[in-house]
């Protein structure tokens, strides 16, 4: 009699290529659209071997899945696993770096440039029937502009690459300088905020780095300041960006990423120096179809004894002996 395949749970609705794959290869179970999950966990919770997961994975959770191997996180950013506890465990936890790196570096650039220049606003400024009347009014430059960045890893990285063929200066600060790079590196946040005009945010989130960008780091980064945030909404206080934003503390915020989402506060929305986006960094058929073919990659090759492919780091994995 041929082996039962491993059983995994899919916590929401997946990528069609996820879907597909994992039904050819396992037995899925799902608790998207399900009356009673709750109910539904305690029948499977037990034979459940993989967990397939875009969000919340906490130690309650696990607690329901006693024999839980492995937990493959839908994007690069994994903050709402609790990997330490996996690794507790003995629980791995896989990402998809790399894949979206691209893509996310070009949306920050290209929030960079429609903050700046307040190219959407331009755009409904000319909707609006008003370019007839009078000008669009004169907007900041890049000339003579320097960017810190708050995160220097991979897509921070691919951001500054991008950011120098437009003849900015780069900045950066995170927990400690990087080797073998020659930008700028500040020991504090607000020292950086307060030598640049650009303040782009692509940290990784958790409770480290909740609301770091705070009153006094946009205080820090003034007037003629610009607030990007590519990352996570938890990394910016909110509440303080709408007040620096309202009162011209600093001049304009272009955010992918919010506290609460996909709810936007209306003041937030309200304000004419903001370009807000709903979370697109790596919404695009390309990535979106990379990113799934790795979580794909990582299920597959843990099932079939060659171990995951991109453990994150605080479950580091080797082979046995």
């Amino acid at each position: 009699m041929s082996e039962a395949p491993p059983e995994i749970l899919l916590l929401k609705t997946m990528h069609p290529l996820v879907e597909a794959a994992f039904e050819a290869r396992f037995t899925v179970h799902r608790l998207a659209g399900v009356a009673d999950p709750q109910a539904k966990l305690a029948e499977i919770g037990p034979r459940i071997r993989g967990l397939c997961v875009g969000g919340q994975v906490d130690a309650a959770l696990m607690d329901k899945l006693p024999k839980l191997e492995l937990i493959a996180n839908f994007g690069v950013g994994y903050d709402g696993v609790d990997a330490a506890e996996a690794h507790r465990r003995g629980i791995v936890v896989t990402n998809t770096p790399d894949v979206l790196t691209d893509e996310v570096a070009d949306l920050a650039v290209g929030l960079v440039l429609a903050t700046v220049r307040r190219l959407p606003q331009a755009d409904r400024y000319l909707r609006a029937g008003h370019w007839p009347k009078a000008p669009f009014p004169l907007t900041a430059s890049l000339r003579g502009r320097r960017v810190g960045i708050l995160g220097l890893g991979r897509i921070g990285q691919a951001i500054a690459h991008r950011l120098e063929s437009f003849g900015v200066t780069i900045d950066y600060h995170g927990r400690s300088r990087k080797a073998g790079i020659a930008y700028t590196y500040h020991d504090s946040l607000i020292a950086m905020a307060r030598a640049v005009h650009i303040l782009i945010v692509v940290a990784p989130g958790g409770d480290d780095t909740r609301k770091l960008v705070d009153a006094p780091v946009l205080e820090a980064l003034g007037p003629e300041g610009i607030l990007i945030n590519v990352a996570r909404g938890s990394l910016v206080d909110e509440a303080a960006l709408i007040a620096a934003l309202q009162a011209g503390t600093i001049l304009e915020a272009g955010l992918d990423v919010f506290e609460n989402e996909p709810h936007v506060p209306a003041e937030l929305a309200a304000l004419d120096n903001t370009v807000l986006l709903p979370h697109v960094g790596s919404a695009s058929e390309h990535t979106r179809t990379a990113m799934a073919q790795l979580v794909v990659d990582n299920v597959l090759s843990w099932f079939e004894g060659r171990g995951p492919l991109t453990p994150v780091t605080e479950t580091p994995w080797s082979p046995p002996a």
